[in-house]
């Protein structure tokens, strides 16, 4: 019969199994590492989880969508998912996190009166969108490395569902003149995107890197990003 554990042992598994897996990945972690990183006993894990794959539904479930409040509440032993169900829920966590409404009502307007105005809007929801989703993006990006239909699903419902959007929306403000001139839209959406994921994510991985607070690492970046494609 599951039981309920106090929430800080929760958070506490939860906070060790994304340690775990943004760093190894689903296919290189195992339960022993979790335990360790957990600080107990590989055989006390099985108290908290029934396996791997319960631990990776855990992660993607609350560091996309479900939070640490939900988490709380959880009884364990954490179950394993039936086959297929982490992907399921994957794509629809995918498909919230995606949505950015700047971003597409940007990309309807053929014009907009404060060009630089718009353009903090968009970088500052993609940026939130990062910081809100972070340990589940992490987790997402070292995994789909090294399982193809993980990264189906990541690559294909996110980050090209937002790649597409900012180039439209760079095609359109710099055909427009209200950006400057871009040699290459394409790279310009990759270039943004990426310089908010290593601000926002990947920084976090360098101790030295992550001593930087996440306000001002997140105003750097749009301070800079918004400097290199306003028109003088």
């Amino acid at each position: 019969m599951a039981r309920r554990r106090p929430p800080d042992r929760v958070q506490a598994l939860l906070a060790a199994a994304t340690q775990v897996f943004s760093t190894l990945g689903y296919r290189r972690a195992q339960m022993a590492d979790v335990a360790r990183a957990l600080a107990v006993a590989p055989g006390t894990l099985y108290l908290y989880a029934e396996s791997k794959e319960a631990l990776f539904d855990l992660v993607i479930r609350h560091g996309l969508d479900g939070g640490e409040a939900a988490a709380a509440g959880l009884a364990l032993p954490v179950r394993t998912p039936a086959p297929g169900a982490t992907l399921e829920h994957l794509r629809g966590a995918i498909a919230a996190a995606a949505q950015l409404p700047l971003l597409t009502a940007a990309c309807k307007r053929r014009k907009v009166r404060d060009v630089r105005a718009e353009l903090a809007g968009i970088l500052g929801e993609l940026a939130g969108s990062m910081r809100r989703h972070r340990w589940g993006l992490l987790v997402l990006a070292r995994s789909a490395l090294d399982w193809p239909e993980l990264a189906t699903v990541f690559l294909g419902g996110l980050r090209m569902r937002v790649l597409s959007e900012l180039e439209t929306y760079l095609r359109r403000r710099s055909g427009a003149g209200q950006l400057r001139a871009l040699p290459d839209p394409t790279g310009a959406a990759i270039f943004i995107n990426e310089t908010l994921a290593f601000w926002m994510l990947h920084r976090l991985g360098d101790p030295a890197y992550a001593l930087l607070p996440d306000a001002a690492a997140e105003a750097l970046a749009l301070d800079m990003l918004q400097a290199a494609l306003v028109s003088r």
